[in-house]
């Protein structure tokens, strides 16, 4: 909960940064420091393409990506 908090003030502090901010929660998640669910909505997509790429979409559990439609 409290690290949930701290995120989305991180993307309030960075802004416009949210490409940075993904890619610090893909690697959270990766070490295993941060489950994907507590992942912000927003953020969710694009740390899920850095998963992808990083081959351990796996670690997403159900998540489904949004289609590109």
């Amino acid at each position: 909960m409290i690290v949930r908090f701290l995120i989305h003030i991180l993307i309030k502090l960075l802004g416009d940064d949210e490409e940075m901010m993904a890619l610090l929660l893909a690697q959270r998640v990766i070490l295993d420091k941060l489950d994907f669910e507590d992942v912000p909505p927003v953020l969710k997509p694009q740390v899920y393409d850095y998963l992808l790429d990083s081959g351990v979409e796996f670690l997403a559990g159900d998540y489904q990506p949004p289609s590109t439609e």
